[in-house]
């Protein structure tokens, strides 16, 4: 179904990676849940009027602001694709994560509205009037709804659109709410049992729920949130790949939107290697990363002494000691610098956030160790975070 959906109104839609084609996977998007929701509307309005059902109506102008929420989107998408410019050098691409964050909240108003609605038609005790008419249009739109659901879900997960996704979630929803009233009709035509105010209460906590939930993924990106691990691992093992590349460290990945990706990173090299041919590895690089995976790369390079065999002893017995104390941590940058009074061990040590690790009792653990060694041998310690 999505994939004849983007065959008949995007054209060249396999070329996800193209911004235009991007915008156009929104734009087709949000045209579509404007026509399905501005029809589902009257037709959910008019059953809502007939049958006396608050249920009925609540979920009619829940399909009113599905349309508002599918202009947003569609808007959103638009005002995304637009060039960088001197006061947005990196492009517009967050205003996505915007748009998800509206629907999301609209999503929230309509459930919490509903829950009101609700709890009115329980005070109030009005009669409910369901036919089999009522039951028909209930029926169509839930087919509707759910096409909806999957067509978006399709598209969100081909261009990994968290406003798309909010879209599908919201089609769902409302397959999920029109059911239940639908079942609440059927119960009332055959028993003359009243239960529009009690479900509609499970339908308003049941929206409340997956709109709190949205919030929180579409707030995520915005505030700068930890890639996902694949594309870590990916950027990693890529890099390590290249002939000349000893190691890597201090990795940092940061977004301005789903397509626009900066990085930077620590490349370790061999410093007996002329460091014209380390520089020019480095270009390869961020070329090739940019070619291959749209990422705008960053390479700093960190010369290693490969010759000096003591001061290759020594880190790896530093590097043993720390993972013995915490696996969780780990060094780079290792050097040593000696002096006439004293002699500098400097290096790197990662502590991740949730490590209950302090800093100075890690300096005090290399200490006592270099003082095995010699007692001239003094840790400098630039302790990090792992941003990944």
């Amino acid at each position: 179904m999505t994939k004849l959906f983007k065959k008949l109104f995007i054209k060249n839609y396999q070329d996800v990676e193209n911004p235009a084609v991007r915008i156009a996977y929104g734009i087709s998007a949000g045209v579509l849940g404007i026509v399905a929701n501005v029809f589902l509307f009257a037709i959910k309005l008019l059953a809502g009027i007939l049958s006396g059902s608050i249920a009925v109506i609540a979920d009619a102008i829940n399909n009113l602001s599905d349309f508002i929420t599918s202009i947003v989107t569609l808007v959103g998408f638009k005002l995304a694709g637009r060039p960088a410019d001197k006061e947005h050098p990196f492009g517009h691409e967050r205003i996505e994560y915007i748009t998800s964050l509206i629907v999301a909240c609209v999503i929230l108003f309509i459930g919490i509205e509903t829950g009101r609605s609700a709890i009115d038609k329980i005070i109030s005790a009005s009669p409910t009037n369901f036919s089999l008419t009522t039951c028909i249009i209930l029926g169509v739109a839930i087919l509707i709804k759910f096409c909806l659901a999957i067509i978006f879900h399709g598209l969100g997960k081909s261009i990994n659109s968290d406003a798309l996704y909010a879209m599908s979630t919201d089609s769902r929803n409302d397959v999920i709410s029109t059911l239940v009233i639908l079942a609440c009709a059927i119960v009332g035509i055959t028993t003359n049992l009243s239960l529009d105010g009690y479900l509609g209460i499970a339908v308003s906590l049941l929206v409340i729920i997956s709109a709190i939930k949205l919030i929180k993924e579409t707030i995520d990106p915005l505030v700068g949130t930890t890639p996902d691990k694949e594309f870590i691992d990916k950027i990693k093992d890529t890099i390590k790949s290249y002939d000349g590349v000893l190691d890597i460290h201090d990795l940092i990945i940061h977004s301005y939107g789903p397509t626009k990706t900066f990085a930077s990173v620590h490349i370790e090299v061999d410093s007996a290697v002329d460091v014209m041919l380390s520089h020019d590895l480095a270009d390869n690089i961020e070329r090739d990363f940019y070619n291959n995976l749209k990422v705008l790369l960053v390479c700093h390079l960190d010369p290693v002494c490969l010759t000096d065999t003591e001061t290759l002893v020594l880190k790896e017995e530093l590097n043993k000691l720390l993972r013995d104390f915490c696996p969780d941590l780990s060094m780079h940058d290792f050097r040593v610098v000696i002096g006439n009074s004293h002699t500098n061990v400097i290096f790197d040590v990662v502590i991740p956030y949730n490590s209950k690790v302090k800093e100075s009792d890690v300096t005090d653990l290399v200490n006592k160790k270099l003082a095995t060694y010699d007692k001239k041998y003094y840790a400098v310690i630039e302790f990090d975070k792992n941003y990944n």
